[in-house]
């Protein structure tokens, strides 16, 4: 069971240093098999936290505060329905419920980056933020609503990347208090030494992104974190209809 989680961990935090947003996508539906809806997403939301705050001092000089703030207060109040959801929800209906959402945001995802209408004013961002918010506390995934307002605004993708950082601090630290709150702060039961090898394994998958980041093309990275969250998530709505129809 190790091994698994820590190599869901290692690539997702690889595709994060190369493209900015991977390491949910990637890590969710793969930790939510293993590991159970509840606490995997827990995990997911962790590292993404630790993830994201190595990054953003390599990336600080890029970010853009006001969009960060426009995005982030929505985002906070998404974060607290989402966590009353995913503390509520039997097992299998989240696992289902998780699999499902990674779906449908990426293919709006996709939809979105073949339009030429370009969204302007606040009410996107808002719109954007609280869905994401909901979605990350949720199921972990809070980057594809982020990515399809950074498409439609027509979001620079350096300047996209970097303040997507301070983002995934805020929501990410938001979801994990609103959902162990809500649980009465216990931590996922794992194996004894499996939060050193969890860590080590996003420390290790981190420095390969920095390390191959450059050459990669990122249209090539973003390819493949797609085909793989699509696998990831209909393995995680069979492996979750089954335990609720089995």
């Amino acid at each position: 069971m190790l091994l698994p989680v820590a190599l869901s961990v290692l690539v997702g935090a690889l595709a994060q240093r190369i493209t900015g947003m991977g390491f949910a996508l990637i890590a969710a539906p793969a930790l939510v098999i293993l590991l159970g809806p509840f606490d995997g997403v827990v995990i997911v939301n962790l590292c993404a936290v630790v993830s994201s705050m190595l990054i953003l001092p390599r990336v600080w000089r890029h970010v853009e505060w006001s969009r960060f703030g426009w995005l982030v207060l929505p985002a906070l109040v998404g974060t607290v329905a989402g966590a009353v959801v995913a503390a509520r929800l039997p097992g299998p209906v989240l696992q289902v419920s998780i699999g499902a959402l990674v779906v449908i945001a990426l293919t709006v995802s996709l939809i979105v980056t073949r339009t030429d209408h370009v969204a302007n004013g606040r009410a996107p961002a808002i719109v954007a933020g609280a869905a994401s918010g909901f979605m990350n506390a949720a199921a972990g995934v809070g980057g594809p609503a982020l990515s399809v307002y950074a498409v439609a605004t027509r979001w620079p993708q350096v300047a996209f990347a970097a303040t997507a950082q301070p983002y995934f601090v805020a929501i990410g630290i938001a979801s994990l208090v609103g959902k162990l709150g809500a649980t009465g702060w216990e931590l996922p039961a794992l194996e004894p030494g499996a939060w050193p090898l969890v860590i080590g394994a996003l420390l290790v998958g981190l420095g390969l992104g920095e390390l191959l980041h450059r050459r990669i093309p990122h249209r090539a990275a973003r390819i493949a974190v797609v085909v793989i969250a699509y696998a990831g998530s209909a393995a995680a709505i069979i492996d979750g209809a089954s335990k609720l129809w089995g």
